[in-house]
Order: C-alpha cells, then structure tokens, then sequence
C-alpha cells in the first residue's frame, strides 16, 4: 500500500492562556495526522479545546508548546512571510456561527472576495467579480447574490456564504468548525452533502470540529476524541463505532439518540467518571493499541482495552 501523504502534522502540542498562577492549559499533549484527502474529526463537548486545536493550526491562537507541519513545514511560531501567506491562502476556515462571521455591513460580493483583495489574487477586476460568481455557483447560490447583504439570507445560505468565501482562496485544508450546529436540522444534510462534494471535487482536506457523533459518522474518515484538551482515543470512523475502548469515547456514544423508539427507550446511558483513572503511580501514555487505533491510558487500562478487543 502506498504511504499517505501527510498534509497537516500536529506533535505535542500545547496551548495555554495566561501566565504563572492565572494560567489555563486549553489543549495538552495532541498528537495527530491529517493525511491528503481525508476528513479528518475532532469530537469533545463544548469547551474540551477542538476549536482551539483547529484555530491554532490556522495561526490565530499561537501555540505554548509542541510543533505543527504543513506539507512538512513547521508553521508555529516565528515563519518567513511567505510561509505566512502561504498558510492563509492554502488553509482556511468555515465558522460555527453564519451570523457572526459575516460582515452585516458588507456586500456578499466584497465578503467572499475579501482574501483575494487583501493578497491581490485576481489580474483585473473582471477576473476577480468571475472568481466571486463561481465561488458562489459551486456552494449552489446564484450569482446575482453578491450584490446582496447577508441579513437577507437564511442561515443555511449565510453558511453556503461562508464555505464560499473560503473556497474562494482555492485552498488545500479546510477547518470546518461545527459548521452545521447553528442550522436547521432540515437544511444540515444540504451543507454536509456539499461539504463532501466539494472535498471530491476539488481534491480537499478537512478537519471537521464537533460535538455530535452522528454527524461525524456520516462524513469522517478517521475520528479523534477529546475530553478537556486531551486527545483520549483516535480511530477510523468505523472502528470507532464498532470497539469505542475508553469510557469517555463509550459515554459520548451512548448519548447518540437512536432512530428506533423502541431501541431509544431500552438504550442505557454511560456517564463518564474522570476518577475511575488512578494515574497516580501507573502514568498513562498515549499508545497505538491496534493499527491505527490509538488510546490514551495507564498499563493497567492498555491490558484491559486489549482484552475487550480480543473478545469483540
């Protein structure tokens, strides 16, 4: 089998806020891969440091400590210019919130096209008004929106906006950060398909930020869980489904409502009790248990997930 080409590479890393007594680590210790190509998801409750691992890869949050790679370059910390723009154009995001992400004062027009005037990616004007209008085609909005503002659209369009404004940098990797939870449940299938036609189509790679292990299903291909800044289980989408091994992965899983009345009613519910862990003398470690699943855990908690894999 051919080696994955490894797009986005994150090591040990940490983020943190404030200093000395008022410090507060939001994300500790993360290792992951994003290869070419995939959707590639994080998942944790609200406040478990997603959106800060996906917002420090982008350069907004700077990291504590560790490194992350683009295409095999170190992208944290002090980085040439041209790195720089090289990483706003190549990597870009979509917002949690359509409404506030989106500059109610400005035309559509000048909101999808606002990275190509700040880089001065277009030769003349015609060229940069076509690049708006395909943008806009390609998220299945009509061109002639652009000369609209965005308190005249439905939410589900003010997201389309906002998936246009940043395909229209042409990128390679794309955070999509709980782009769906704001919308109506009707119209979150629409932006998911689009999501995914869109990373077929044209060759992209996401890392999907969510809370919902339902939605992650439909379009990941490998899944990372985290619970408060710590990366606690990682695995292809199925395998994640089929062998969850560490309690809180179980837990976040149980919550999934089932489709069948009669299954929802018999479901149990799993709370997960950060105390059950004694690291206290047995360290944990962040081990690959079986190819390609990864687990945090003592010995101790490694021989047990071992045992459960042996008897599934």
């Amino acid at each position: 089998m051919a080696e994955k080409e490894k797009l986005i590479e994150v090591k040990n890393l940490k983020v943190s806020f404030g200093t000395g007594k008022n410090e507060f680590v939001a994300v500790q210790d993360v290792n992951f891969d994003i290869y070419k190509g995939e959707t590639f998801s994080l998942v944790g409750e609200s406040g478990s440091g997603k959106t800060t691992i996906g917002r420090t890869i982008l350069r907004i949050n700077p990291a504590s400590d560790g490194e992350i790679y683009f295409k095999g370059q170190k992208i944290n910390g002090k980085i040439s210019k041209e790195l720089d723009k090289e990483v706003i154009r190549k990597c870009q995001m979509i917002f949690q919130d359509p409404m506030a992400s989106l500059n109610e004062r400005a035309k559509v027009d000048y909101i999808v096209s606002e990275g190509l005037i700040n880089h001065h990616l277009y030769k003349n004007e015609a060229e940069r008004e076509e690049k708006v209008q395909r943008a806009l085609r390609e998220v299945g909005l009509l061109p002639e929106f652009a000369s609209r503002f965005p308190h005249e659209f439905s939410g589900g369009q003010r997201q389309r906006i906002g998936i246009a404004r940043a395909l229209v940098m042409e990128p390679e990797f794309i955070v999509a950060d709980e782009p769906i939870s704001a919308l109506d449940v009707s119209i979150r299938a629409q932006v998911l398909n689009l999501l995914n036609h869109l990373k077929i189509n044209r060759d992209l790679t996401y890392l999907f930020i969510s809370h919902d292990l339902s939605v992650v299903r439909f379009i990941s291909d490998r899944i990372a869980v985290i619970h408060k800044g710590r990366i606690v289980e990682l695995a292809e989408s199925e395998e994640l489904f089929l062998h969850p091994l560490h309690p809180y992965t179980k837990a976040l899983l149980s919550a999934v409502p089932q489709p069948d009345p009669e299954m929802e009613k018999q479901k149990k519910l799993f709370v997960y009790n950060p105390s059950i862990h004694d690291y206290s003398v047995d360290k944990p470690v962040w081990e690959e248990i079986l190819e390609g699943h990864f687990i945090y855990g003592n010995q101790k908690e490694l021989d047990q997930y071992r045992q459960e894999l042996k008897k599934a």
